[in-house]
């Protein structure tokens, strides 16, 4: 369970459809379907309508501050096969990086390794209570491209498993590079925030409007008016 569990699921029945890529750069071809991920005949460039109309706002916002900037978006909806897919993936790479084999692994390390994959990546769970948010259609991974169309460097790729991932690591740094990876970070932030998301505290490129964790943070910060999500786990 994750605190934002808590948070009751009042599902709205906005549909899911597909992305305009058009108006967004796009990582090509989706990461995770080239590893094998099993999305089968769904797309992992859909979201819900309303995120998506959100999402078009952001780079508004963006392209008023760097007229030819453009979100780009590594990830949108991810079904449950997928999570579970996807984390089975990372565990497995996980065990690798570290000179090991699967039946090799202490309980100790087992759990450790399962403690650092969840630090990143939702508990893959078919509890309607507690959907992945990515499995909402509301959540959705993305970085900045310049005007060149280069992939702005943001200080650690999407995905990685370091505290390099959490959003504030080089706000406090001196170092000229650390300040400007910040600055990218709070760059992307300010429009997403300015068009309705969230953002996870845990992973600077991962933005969401509607869930569990979107309506989690807004009532840690405005408590006086809480919310509930209006997108559960779609099936």
């Amino acid at each position: 369970m994750r605190p934002y569990h808590q948070i009751p699921i009042f599902e709205c029945g906005e549909p899911i459809i597909a992305i305009p890529l058009e108006l967004f750069a796009v990582e090509s071809p989706h990461p995770y379907e080239k590893l094998g991920a099993p999305y089968g005949k769904r797309s992992p460039y859909y979201l819900r309508q309303s995120v998506i109309e959100n999402l078009i706002q952001a780079q508004n916002y963006l392209q008023l501050l760097h007229r030819n900037w453009r979100i780009q978006i590594f990830d949108a909806y991810r079904p449950i096969a997928v999570q579970q897919f996807m984390v089975d993936y990372i565990f497995a790479q996980a065990v690798q990086d570290r000179g090991l084999t699967n039946v090799e692994l202490s309980p100790y390390q087992r759990q450790e390794i399962w403690e650092a994959v969840y630090g990143i990546w939702a508990v893959p769970s078919l509890d309607e209570k507690t959907p992945p948010p990515h499995s909402t259609g509301a959540a959705v991974d993305v970085t900045l491209v310049d005007d060149a169309g280069q992939i702005v460097n943001m200080g650690s790729p999407i995905d990685e498993m370091s505290e390099r991932s959490h959003p504030d690591y080089y706000a406090n740094s001196d170092r000229p590079k650390a300040q400007k990876y910040h600055a990218h970070r709070q760059l992307l932030q300010d429009v997403m925030l300015k068009a309705g998301f969230q953002r996870n505290p845990r992973e600077w490129w991962h933005f969401s409007i509607g869930d569990q964790m979107w309506a989690w943070l807004n009532n840690q910060s405005n408590p006086a008016n809480p919310v509930t999500a209006r997108y559960g786990r779609l099936a």
